[in-house]
């Protein structure tokens, strides 16, 4: 097969998992920056006169990175487990199966979808959390690099989720049980290095803290660990994850039998 054919199954299958999020875009990227507001609403409303973060930094200000990351990597996750699994349920999955598409078209397409997806959320719930609440820009670099190297990490996850469930609960369960509690408890609404030492370790063997701190850090210039060592833990993890996501596409994992 040639190269520009290659590229063009990619390209054709990334243009269809972007335009499947986007057709029900209401309740694929409305509803979870209504529910960032509404996080921001009551946390930000209830605190803002109690707690003070790096010193100087309003709460309300200090929670909108964390709502925007949230967003991105909860969203990047939904994206392609949600797509893969509805695929094998509903048996349009033999379509792509019998396609001359690598597991790399599968890989890129899917976590392409994914990051579009949980990017354009988070923009989203910037866009309108912003007017909340006043907020710098200490260094985009790092905003751009940890979105997008979270919502790349979580796409690939979501692909392994998609890849090993068999229904609707299994996805629902891994949501719910993993991803929920792993994004909640990495500092979305408070500082890690306000926690006791027992748990503020607890807290430094969590990927996401590291995604979470090193976006916020982008924004204030200050975070609970240098963004250098964020980088090495989420790229280590981000590498790990594409890893085993691309073998058990090369395998068929699944989806072949």
């Amino acid at each position: 097969m040639s190269a520009s054919n290659v590229l063009s199954g990619t390209r054709t299958l990334l243009y269809k998992e972007v335009l499947r999020f986007w057709k029900v875009a209401f309740q694929t990227v409305a509803a979870p920056v209504l529910t960032a507001i509404l996080y921001l609403l009551i946390f930000g409303h209830v605190l803002e006169d109690h707690v003070k973060v790096y010193g100087s930094v309003g709460y309300t200000s200090f929670l909108i990175p964390g709502l925007v990351m949230m967003s991105v990597l909860q969203n990047a996750f939904a994206n392609s487990s949600s797509s893969l699994i509805q695929s094998k349920i509903t048996g349009n999955l033999v379509f792509l199966l019998v396609a001359p598409l690598s597991h790399w078209a599968w890989f890129v397409a899917y976590v392409g979808a994914s990051v579009v997806r949980g990017v354009g959320v988070g923009t989203g719930v910037l866009i309108v959390t912003v007017w909340f609440a006043p907020l710098q820009v200490a260094n985009p670099l790092w905003i751009i690099v940890f979105a997008m190297m979270g919502a790349a990490m979580m796409g690939a996850l979501g692909l392994i989720a998609g890849l090993w469930a068999e229904k609707f609960d299994q996805i629902a369960a891994f949501q719910n049980f993993i991803i929920m509690p792993m994004t909640f408890l990495s500092g979305v609404f408070y500082s890690v290095g306000s926690l006791p030492p027992f748990w503020k370790g607890v807290s430094h063997l969590n990927p996401f803290f590291y995604m979470i701190d090193g976006f916020r850090h982008g924004f204030f210039g200050v975070s609970d660990v240098s963004p250098w060592v964020g980088l090495l833990v989420v790229g280590v993890a981000t590498l790990v994850v594409c890893g085993v996501c691309l073998h058990l596409l090369r395998i068929g994992y699944k989806i072949r039998h």
